[in-house]
């Protein structure tokens, strides 16, 4: 309609909107998801505003320390593609990705091959044992899932939580993961940062103004 500046996507629909757009920025094309919509006359454009909004959370949680190069995202939607790219672009040199639904983690892979060709990019299925094995050896953990949006749950069983991680929830409140995280010993940090930037992003590529 002619009375809207554009549009805020949000999950589980960050991917399914990307054929429906006209056009789509660097970032929407690399992560293959769009979470703002904008016009160019009777064109719609897609965004991926979540990309920067990682970078900021990111760099925040890590704070003054050298950026780690292991990661373990759980998740395969749009928010962990953002992640995974922003992962790739950052120069970490191995992610694994989990999801419930082993086919969806792959596909993210495959999505991200060319662009993580010189890096250890791989989808594992969703045991809590290999979990284990994975936090064990790296320092970020990353959760782009919706487990303790609505209820007070964590994907990970807080045992296995190792005491110098550095976790990252995208959801925006204090959830049992990083509850879980923080008593352990982890660094921790919501996706307060990402909403905020991304929300500030979306308005500006709106309305033009800061």
């Amino acid at each position: 309609g002619e009375e809207f500046l554009g549009a805020n996507v949000t999950i589980p629909h960050k991917e399914r909107v990307v054929s429906l757009i006209d056009r789509h920025t660097d970032e929407a094309q690399a992560t293959g998801a769009v979470n703002t919509i904008t016009k160019e006359g009777k064109k719609l454009v897609g965004h991926n505003t979540d990309v920067p909004g990682f970078k900021d959370a990111l760099d925040r949680l890590v704070g003054r320390q050298k950026m780690p190069r292991h990661a373990v995202v759980l998740g395969a939607g749009g928010g962990a593609r953002a992640v995974v790219h922003g992962l790739i672009r950052e120069g970490f040199q191995r992610v694994v990705v989990f999801n419930r639904h082993l086919h969806r983690g792959e596909s993210l892979v495959k999505h991200f091959s060319r662009s993580a060709a010189h890096m250890d990019l791989r989808a594992m299925p969703w045991h809590e044992s290999i979990i284990e094995s994975e936090l064990a050896k790296t320092k970020v953990l990353i959760n782009a899932t919706s487990i303790g949006l609505v209820d007070d749950v964590s994907p990970v069983p807080a045992e296995i939580l190792p005491p110098d991680l550095l976790v990252l929830d995208l959801i925006y409140a204090q959830t049992r993961l990083l509850r879980d995280a923080k008593a352990a010993g982890a660094s921790v940090s919501d996706g307060e940062v990402m909403l905020l930037n991304q929300g500030a992003s979306a308005f500006t590529l709106w309305t033009g103004q800061a």
